[in-house]
């Protein structure tokens, strides 16, 4: 996989001119309004531009979700400065938490966290913010639960990054560093520039893998049709009425009235 580590590029010291843009796509989601913490002191990079292109080509021929997932978090690690871990946080119904292509053990710990705890930015701030900062866990009182267990955990410092929102329902960038004020205003404005690009790609991996799953639910379904049509001598309307009936009795869904006949040749449950 490519390495995106911005130390081995470097960065042109010339900031942008007054009017003067980034050339980067922003093509919706994961960019918005700075956080409070913002002090607009950070320069963009014209670099910044060519990384973020070859993250999005990189991504775009990836072929598996959970590889698409990985580049995402692993390119987050290495271009958003003061990152030094992070997972993709998903968030389901303001309460359970869950970590999708950790980078290590801190993200899934810290998203433990939140989850036992019901404090925590991706559980309040970040539906409402597109980006919070936790520049200090040691002196956070937003969340002081949280940051007192999160702090103990190793996460020094925080930077959330709104990926979605669909109602209860929420994605995020949860990027951490080891070290106090580590994240600063580039860390934020580099952040929402590549959140941009993550939300796409994070986007058509779901989609992807939604895909994926549809496509082997119709095979399952298939084989268990081609099970029933063999041993009762049905064809394949028949077959799968029985599976439907099957289905509606057992109170199960089709996918795993399939799975079960499949697996045992056990078609109602009774064995």
């Amino acid at each position: 996989m490519r390495s995106y580590d911005r130390s081995q590029r470097p960065l042109s010291s010339r900031p942008f001119r007054d009017g003067e843009e980034c050339d980067v796509d922003m093509p919706g989601g994961g960019s918005g309004e700075p956080s409070a913490q913002d002090t607009g002191g950070s320069d963009g990079r014209d670099e910044l531009a060519v990384l973020f292109s070859d993250f999005a080509r990189d991504v775009q021929q990836q072929t598996d979700p959970d590889a698409t997932l990985t580049a995402i978090v692993q390119a987050a690690v290495e271009l958003i400065p003061g990152c030094d871990e992070g997972p993709i946080s998903v968030v389901l119904g303001r309460r359970t938490v869950t970590s999708q292509a950790p980078s290590g053990e801190l993200p899934r710990l810290v998203d433990a966290i939140q989850e036992a705890v019901q404090q925590g930015p991706c559980l309040d701030a970040v539906y409402e913010q597109e980006t919070v900062r936790v520049p200090d866990m040691a002196s956070e009182t937003r969340w002081p639960k949280f940051a007192a267990r999160a702090q103990e955990a190793g996460a020094a410092g925080m930077l959330s990054i709104q990926l979605y929102v669909e109602g209860d329902n929420l994605g995020a960038l949860n990027l951490f560093s080891r070290r106090p004020w580590a994240f600063d205003d580039e860390s934020e404005h580099v952040g929402l520039l590549f959140a941009s690009h993550a939300a796409t790609a994070y986007a058509a991996a779901q989609q992807q893998a939604k895909m994926v799953r549809t496509v082997a639910t119709r095979q399952l379904i298939g084989r268990a049709e081609d099970i029933l049509m063999e041993r009762h001598k049905v064809t394949g309307d028949q077959s799968f009425a029985l599976l439907v009936r099957a289905s509606q009795h057992s109170h199960l869904k089709l996918r795993d009235v399939a799975d079960r006949l499949t697996r045992s040749g056990d078609l109602d449950g009774q064995g």
